[in-house]
């Protein structure tokens, strides 16, 4: 495994924003990320796990420490039953690639998250989800590796302590090296549906949502707990409201930073912006939602490389 150095990152992320790593590794097994992880402990090196770089915003310095992009690419199915296959997959499959091997192998039921994009590391890492469906609920156990010891471990599902865009994998003491999914098995018809149903969430998704320049919805949902309004007798949780209400969907901008007209919290990069011009639209979105309804947004999309944390807390 080669550690390169000075790497580029603004073409490894959705935003195409922000500066380099000091040092950069794709391992392609687990003896090559026990590398990486023992040069970064013999370097004092900070550690960052990056997947498809589609839900993080990287500040304009760049990444001081060592940035691991995991490129174990394997699936497998490693067990089944009358109803049920079990698919193991590495961190750095993509989750396109995990659907497409599970309807090609007669697997269904992941593709409730097409045209998400992400890989299997990322998306277990913050518990992928989409309308109903979460990752956690195909999720049967995975492998980890610790930041200090080495250990390689095999681990339940329950290890993860899944939540809302949460798992013990924010912790950062253990990296996934590859997760294995249940999945139901389909006949021909059953396939041939599960298809269509990704057509459909395709569309879907391209007609509600940016496709490119984006880390998606930027902002997380309130908790019940942090809101007062109630809409229909239930806690107004989402951001998106807050901010669709303020009018800066499609009109709110800082340079080439602006707000998606598809979608009040979901922030696209138009042409030239820079990480901080995109940090100083969040920062505006905050001022605008704590202003009008005294609560503040914090974010969803992982902000690296900043040397001090860069929104409102």
């Amino acid at each position: 495994m080669i550690i390169e150095e000075n790497v580029p990152l603004a073409d490894k992320n959705w935003f195409r924003t922000g500066g380099p790593a000091r040092y950069f590794a794709q391992p392609t097994n687990a003896d090559e990320f026990k590398e990486a992880l023992i040069f970064a402990k013999d370097n004092n090196l900070k550690l960052v796990v990056l997947g498809l770089g589609a839900n993080v915003l990287i500040s304009d310095e760049g990444i001081d420490g060592l940035v691991i992009r995991p490129a174990m690419k394997e699936i497998s199915l490693v067990k089944e039953n009358a109803a049920d296959g079990f698919v193991k997959a590495g961190a750095g499959v993509t989750i396109h690639q995990l659907i497409e091997w599970c309807l090609d192998h007669s697997l269904v039921g992941l593709e409730e998250f097409s045209a998400i994009p992400g890989t299997v590391g990322g998306s277990v890492y913050n518990n992928l989800h989409y309308f109903d469906y979460s990752l956690s609920d195909f999720v049967v156990g995975g492998e980890i590796i610790h930041k200090d010891t080495y250990k390689i471990e095999t681990v339940d599902k329950e290890w993860f302590g899944f939540g809302y865009d949460q798992s013990r994998l924010h912790d950062h003491s253990y990296f996934l090296l590859s997760a294995t999914f249940r999945v139901k098995k389909g006949d021909d018809l059953a396939v041939a549906f599960a298809r269509g149903r990704r057509a459909e969430i395709t569309r879907h998704r391209i007609k509600r949502y940016p496709m490119a320049y984006t880390c998606g919805c930027f902002f997380r949902n309130f908790k019940p707990d942090e809101v007062k309004l109630e809409i229909n007798g239930k806690k107004a949780v989402w951001v998106g409201y807050y901010l669709d209400k303020l009018g800066y969907k499609g009109t709110l901008c800082v340079n080439d930073a602006c707000i998606s007209s598809q979608h009040a919290n979901m922030i696209v990069h138009t042409g030239k912006a820079t990480s901080a011009d995109i940090v100083e639209l969040a920062r505006k979105m905050q001022e605008g939602v704590k202003k009008e309804f005294g609560v503040v947004p914090q974010p969803e999309c992982l902000l690296l490389g900043f040397k001090e944390f860069p929104l409102i807390q």
